[in-house]
């Protein structure tokens, strides 16, 4: 259960080009704060797929099919759970109206934060799995539940304002009401001021952090090798940043995408629940994997609803309701 292909060298070598892309992407692609427009989304989505396609090829390369195969598992499971989020995403800069220019910026910051959390619990988990092994039991129901959950439309909503991390951050971080600066803190009067931007990252990065508790047990139903399970994670995660700005505008259409995600969390929990019955191959896991979620990609663009998949209940920036007070 502790064997991993991720020697220390492969683990920092990974962090580092992933840290570095990231910087050049910011630092020279987006180093002016404008718009995502379609074409760029689309381009930067094909060089996220492309990176995670060759470092895929990678691993099946140098260390065998086994681990290419579930690295390919893994990623497509993590990448249709991320695909979800941009619901939340788009609730979240609704309700804080979040200017369009700093959409990238908020993603940006948030995948760097992601990195770090997202390693702590997947070293948390393998250290769990390694000492008691029939956690992953525990795993496959939960995410039974979970997926069943999503297939009667219970899954919760993400509200704001009921967030505690940001509820204590209003009450002791003095803000100012505006985006104007497209900074995270602002000096007036010699004293230092959150914006607003400093509230919408925090909301991402602890709503990043419930997503966790779905996709990191789903993917140790595919592999239980952390360096596996981390890097389809970080390349998920990373497509998925370029790729919002190509599904916010159409992904209402996507109607039977929720119930294609949920009924691959019962998959991969009853996966989990039968390993010591009987391992079903990754190949087959990966190939069920692509046909559900493909399916129901393909079965809403042919029998579309009129029923939007996802709203936004929220209209009015919380920083707004506060502003006046966190100014005094």
């Amino acid at each position: 259960m502790s064997h991993t292909i991720g020697t220390p060298f492969f683990s920092a070598a990974f962090v580092i080009v992933i840290v570095a892309l990231l910087l050049i992407d910011l630092g020279i692609f987006h180093r002016r704060i404008h718009a995502v427009s379609l074409k760029e989304a689309l381009c930067w989505t094909g060089v996220w797929a492309s990176l995670s396609v060759c470092f895929g090829a990678w691993v099946y390369m140098r260390f065998g099919a086994q681990p290419g195969l579930e690295f390919f598992a893994g990623y497509l499971i993590e990448y249709a759970l991320s695909v979800d989020n941009v619901f939340v995403f788009i609730l979240i800069f609704s309700y804080f109206k979040v200017p369009p220019r700093l959409h990238h910026k908020i993603l940006f910051w948030g995948i760097l934060g992601a990195l770090v959390m997202r390693a702590t619990f997947i070293l948390c988990g393998a250290a769990l799995i390694r000492r008691f092994e029939w956690i992953l039991y525990l795993f496959g129901v939960f995410l039974i539940y979970t997926g069943f959950k999503m297939m009667r439309g219970g899954e919760a909503d993400v509200e704001p304002e009921k967030n505690p991390v940001v509820r204590h951050f209003r009450k002791l971080v003095p803000m100012v009401a505006d985006y104007g600066s497209a900074r995270f803190f602002v000096k007036q009067a010699g004293k230092l001021f959150a914006t607003p931007l400093a509230l919408v990252l925090i909301t991402v990065e602890t709503t990043d952090l419930m997503f966790a508790t779905d996709s990191i047990p789903a993917i140790f139903g595919v592999t239980t090798d952390p360096f596996i399970v981390y890097t389809s994670n970080i390349f998920a995660i990373l497509g998925l940043r370029s790729m919002y700005f190509l599904l916010a505008a159409v992904i209402d259409r996507f109607v039977y995408l929720g119930n294609g995600v949920a009924i691959v969390l019962m998959f991969v929990g009853a996966k989990m629940l039968l390993m010591d019955v009987y391992k079903i191959p990754i190949a087959v896991s990966l190939a069920i994997v692509a046909l559900l979620l493909g399916g129901s990609v393909l079965l809403s663009i042919i029998r579309p609803t009129d029923k939007p998949a996802g709203s936004s209940k929220h209209e009015h920036p919380l920083v707004r309701s506060e502003s006046g007070k966190n100014q005094n």
